[in-house]
């Protein structure tokens, strides 16, 4: 059976693709699921694009609505080359001018838990699904990340993150969204995620 929703990230957001048989009913349901129970691509303030001629204006209102409710921008207007990453098209605010001291955790982070910071991050712990971590400059993790993780918060797409697991829910730097591909390859080595070219790029790394 046919995926009803399938799911793009871009670099300005989330790239909604309706299987070609799939009913509003169907569609509606899918998201609305998807939305309550906390899918982890679906952060509140990320844009999300449907396709445009796919719906009639009336049930583009709706879906629009429903992600308004969840603190979601919802657009039929997708005008940028469809890579899996895109530019984004909200501007950045602020950009990171002065380093900061860095904040240091000694704990894991728990499913439900966050931490925002202008500066950079150092955890000595886990991050566990369910948790988040937003930073002005870049993450350092001494242990597992399997949450979501967002770094150059303002803008600073020279920031990175680094784990010596990093298996994000979702992953963020600066204005680019992305997943670690599915098959990226067991390291003994720690791991880090920065901006090549535009996208972000995993890699094995040495401390």
């Amino acid at each position: 059976m046919s995926e009803v929703v399938k799911i793009r990230g871009l670099k300005s957001g989330l790239q909604l693709i309706f299987d070609k048989d799939a009913s509003f009913d169907e569609v509606q349901s899918t998201l609305l699921d998807k939305l309550q129970t906390g899918d982890k691509f679906f952060i509140r303030g990320t844009t999300v694009f449907a396709p445009k001629d796919y719906f009639d204006d009336e049930h583009n209102e709706k879906l629009k609505r429903m992600f308004n409710r969840h603190g979601m921008l919802f657009s039929t207007d997708l005008k940028e080359p469809k890579f899996t990453q895109e530019k984004p098209i909200e501007p950045v605010t602020k950009i990171v001018e002065k380093a900061k001291p860095a904040y240091i955790l000694n704990r894991t982070l728990r499913g439900g838990q966050e931490i925002r910071t202008e500066s950079s991050v150092l955890i000595f712990g886990n991050v566990n699904p369910g948790a988040q971590v937003i930073a002005g400059g870049s993450i350092d993790i001494r242990g597992a990340c399997r949450g979501t993780v967002h770094a150059g918060a303002f803008g600073d797409e020279n920031a990175c993150i680094v784990a010596d697991k990093l298996r994000p829910m979702q992953i963020r730097i600066a204005n680019i969204i992305a997943r670690p591909p599915d098959n990226l390859q067991k390291v003994e080595s720690a791991e880090k995620a920065s901006i090549k070219n535009g996208y972000i790029v995993f890699e094995p790394v040495i401390r």
